[in-house]
């Protein structure tokens, strides 16, 4: 099996990043876990710093801290996980199946929120099937890739916001997308606190703005910081 690493970007994740961590060391036991804080003003980092895994700092910015913590891994497969993320029981197995075959450059999870209403069960589903339709993830699905093909793209665009979509789409081009039906858990708290119809709405609206040529830095301004 190839050697995973796992990048954590982080920003005052003091809540939530003991249990996402937790669950990278369980399920993914022989990973490298690195955890890139972006300038954290809680209790994140020194949460961390009592954990089993690897900490660096990097400017403040999700794909600028992705990059950093691919550049200081020495995995042959990047995972990039986010702080409130947790990853099912089979991950790395999951992980490692879909990369035995060779025309597979990457891929990503499907999701689920961590709220078992009904309304936030159907949220995660049309997460699932729109990635699934159109083979490209969000940052909350765990994308992962074969470090050689990331090295080639250029890793994730240093954008304000949709670097994740971008990046899909870049990924897309380059071969095989492996939709993995395996769920990985991610926190309601944007659905809770900005409300479900207003939050679907506005993560609607910023995707198709930004596939219409939006600057993302506009689109910067539609989106709430969420901790």
């Amino acid at each position: 099996m190839k050697k995973l690493s796992v990048i954590v970007p982080m920003l005052n994740e003091s809540p939530v990043i003991a249990g996402t961590l937790d669950a990278l060391r369980r399920r993914a036991p022989n990973a490298e876990i690195i955890v890139v804080d972006g300038g954290s003003s809680d209790a994140s980092v020194a949460i961390v710093q009592t954990l089993r895994v690897a900490l660096i700092s990097a400017p403040r910015g999700r794909a600028r801290q992705m990059n950093a913590g691919a550049r200081a891994s020495h995995g042959d497969v990047l995972v990039f996980v986010h702080a409130d993320t947790i990853v099912p029981r089979t991950f790395a197995a999951d992980i490692a199946s879909a990369l035995s075959d060779p025309a597979v450059v990457g891929g990503r999870f499907d999701v689920k929120l961590d709220d078992r209403a009904l309304p936030y069960r159907i949220i995660g589903a049309m997460i699932s099937i729109r990635s699934r339709i159109s083979h490209t993830g969000t940052g909350d699905q765990a994308i992962f890739v074969r470090r050689d093909v990331f090295d080639r793209l250029g890793g994730f665009p240093e954008l304000e916001l949709c670097e994740d979509l971008e990046f899909s789409r870049r990924l897309k081009r380059a071969g095989r997308i492996a939709c993995l039906r395996t769920r990985v858990t991610t926190s309601a708290r944007r659905w809770d606190r900005d409300g479900l119809v207003r939050t679907v709405v506005r993560m609607w609206m910023i995707r198709a703005m930004y596939l219409m040529g939006v600057p993302p830095a506009r689109l910067k301004r539609m989106y709430s910081d969420t901790r």
